[in-house]
């Protein structure tokens, strides 16, 4: 795919993902208003907004990574090759950890206990699309490319140093 294609898409699948289940749905189910569930909970919100600034990094810069390497994150648009960079050195799923993260900041942000459990109950089917759909996808398309870096890279939990292919596996798959 051209890379004009590919950032088009992938902004389109950022602004209509991201934007559908990381605003509209918890803003639809009431969960996205401010509540003040403890004294000085500006601190927590402060931190919120600090979190959700963080989350936004690695999904920004994924989306990146995977139009430069001639794809979109949109399953039916990826990239030829695995992409190997970037955050995804650290952690295999940088794109749901990153969302993960910015969700737990906008419920610091908004001091609301429905937040917490749409946050929750967000990571949950996320963690089983990766499971169930994703890994088997990408195990079937990259062979023995993507389980070297499967058995390198943690799924949830970065590593402290960034992985490089051809690396001795000094950690197991999570």
């Amino acid at each position: 795919m051209r890379r004009p294609a590919a950032a088009t898409t992938s902004l389109a699948w950022f602004a209509v993902i991201g934007g559908t289940f990381g605003c509209l749905v918890p803003d639809l189910s009431g969960d996205w208003r401010f509540h003040q569930p403890l004294p000085y909970w500006w601190v927590a919100r402060a931190a919120g907004v600090l979190l959700i600034c963080a989350g936004l990094v690695p999904v920004v810069q994924s989306f990146a990574g995977f139009v430069r390497a001639g794809g979109t994150p949109v399953p039916v648009a990826s990239p030829p090759r695995l992409v190997a960079t970037g955050f995804y050195r650290y952690v295999r799923n940088p794109i749901y950890v990153g969302f993960l993260i910015i969700l737990i900041g906008q419920t610091l942000l908004t001091g609301s206990p429905g937040m917490l459990e749409y946050t929750a109950i967000t990571w949950c089917i996320g963690a089983a699309a990766v499971r169930f759909y994703e890994e088997p996808v990408l195990a079937r398309k990259f062979g023995a490319e993507y389980q070297a870096y499967r058995r390198a890279v943690h799924a949830w939990v970065p590593r402290m140093h960034p992985w490089t292919p051809g690396e001795q596996n000094r950690s197991a798959s999570r």
